[in-house]
Formats: structure tokens, sequence, C-alpha cells
């Protein structure tokens, strides 16, 4: 039984020219990406097989992230079904020469585990075992009751 610590991946991307809208700031379209990148490695992870994004509640941008600073991404699955896999994403922005971070959008992404068939396919229980793991799944459900009401 995977616990949730096991499934915590946190990734970088330095904010690119390339990566930015006609203000300079990175376009929400590839921070959307990314966390759906992370969030998907962090499912499989748990999963021990491959997931797919079956849904994404709401995103807010609550800062821009100007070229040149960092969005830090991180990810892990706070709750499993029979084939569906909850991951808490919230992506950062990070400044390279000192580390500081804000936070600049978090989001609930569901992935569904499939089998070599594209088949929706059975997950694990997800257990937490250490109390980083308790404070990160208390968050997570947290977030989730704020967004229902």
């Amino acid at each position: 039984m995977p616990n949730l610590m096991e499934t915590y991946i946190e990734n970088r991307n330095r904010v690119q020219p390339n990566h930015a809208n006609n203000l300079g700031t990175v376009h929400g379209g590839n921070v959307m990406k990314w966390m759906d990148e992370v969030g998907a490695m962090s499912a499989i992870r748990f999963a021990g097989q491959s997931c797919v994004t079956a849904s994404i509640d709401h995103m807010d941008f609550q800062r821009p992230v100007p070229t040149g600073d960092t969005v830090v991404v991180e990810a892990y699955v706070y709750d499993a079904g029979k084939t569906s896999v909850k991951t808490r994403i919230r992506a950062y922005r990070e400044k390279p020469e000192t580390g500081e971070r804000q936070q600049t959008t978090e989001s609930r992404f569901v992935f569904v585990a499939v089998d070599e068939d594209g088949s929706p396919s059975g997950v694990p229980e997800l257990s937490v075992d250490s109390e980083r793991g308790e404070e990160l799944l208390a968050a997570a459900r947290k977030m989730e009751r704020a967004e229902m009401d």
C-alpha cells in the first residue's frame, strides 16, 4: 500500500521567453501543463501504472511569474477511489537568486489509472504514516472542503 509521502513530487521550470505572454509573464497554459505533468507523475507513482487526466478543478492564477523566474510545481496523492486518484497540485513563483517562494496557483486534479488497452484499472489504497503526510492530507482535505462551500 503506497503512502502519501511516496507520491510527493516537486519539479521546477525556468520561465523562458517562449513560455511568456505579451506581458513578459508565464502563460497560464504553460503552468497548467506543468501542473498536469507533475500531477500525473505523482498519480503514476501511487498507482504503479499509467494514469490519464480525468478532471481539473478550477484554477485561480493569483500572481504572475516573470520571465527568468522559476515555476515550482508540487503534487501529491491524497485520496483514491476504485480507479481514480486525487492529487493536490500547487505552483509557486520562485526567485532563482534567493529561493524566495510565493504560491501562484492551486488545484485538484483527478487522474484515472488505465491498463495497456486504455481501460480503467484498479488502484491501491493510500496510507499515511508520517506527521508530514498527515499535515499534507489535512491541507488537501481543507482545500477540498473550501471548494465545496
